[in-house]
């Protein structure tokens, strides 16, 4: 399969040709929120407030970056457990948030709203925080700065490897890898059945 260069803003159109298992190069610029970040914006939408960035079209990273060493534009910055943000998620796919970076499995819900509006959920490689500071060429905090490493930040990225886990038509890469697993291992205690039978039948 064919890696896919990508460049943000993800529009709906984009994400639509996106699909579960894909593995993409990713350019341009994203938007780090963990958790805390995320109860903010979720504050915010509930009482009105313009969001301290444009979600529509936006890329979500979950990962709350170590300080960055002289020299570097930002520390490790491996992704978090997406889970986290399930709560406050569709609130902001709602309004137009079409990309969403973490590791691990979504909610029903989250998937639900990603299938509505048309998101997609990128997964980055756990324990390559290094590997994947390397592809981010600038770091600036526009909001919530007292949050420390889970303020947001404007992060321009170049060539980040992706897959895509979740598309936007539902289809999860951790059911299907799954589900192929338990194919296979049944196929195959089929196969060792049969071949136990066989050579019973021959003694």
């Amino acid at each position: 399969m064919s890696t896919k260069n990508i460049l943000t803003p993800l529009t709906n159109e984009n994400a639509r040709a996106l699909r579960c298992g894909d593995t993409v190069l990713l350019s341009g610029e994203i938007y780090t929120a963990r958790d805390a970040a995320h109860a903010r914006l979720a504050d915010a939408i509930k009482l009105g407030k313009p969001l301290p960035f444009d979600v529509e079209n936006a890329i979500v990273y979950y990962v709350g970056p170590t300080p960055s060493k002289p020299g570097q534009v930002i520390g490790s910055a491996g992704p978090t457990t997406s889970g986290r943000m399930d709560a406050y998620t569709p609130l902001l796919i709602a309004l137009g948030l079409t990309g969403m970076i973490g590791k691990g499995a979504r909610s029903p819900e989250v998937v639900a709203a990603m299938k509505e509006h048309c998101a997609v959920y990128f997964g980055a490689l756990g324990g390559a925080g290094a590997l994947l500071a390397n592809c981010i060429e600038s770091s600036e905090v526009v909001a919530y700065e007292d949050l420390g490493a889970e303020a947001i930040r404007r992060l321009t990225v170049k060539d980040m490897p992706l897959t895509v886990v979740i598309d936007c038509e539902g289809n999860d890469l951790y059911n299907k890898g799954r589900t192929e697993y338990l194919s296979f291992k049944g196929n195959h205690k089929s196969h060792i059945t049969e071949h136990k039978e066989q050579l019973t039948k021959h003694k």
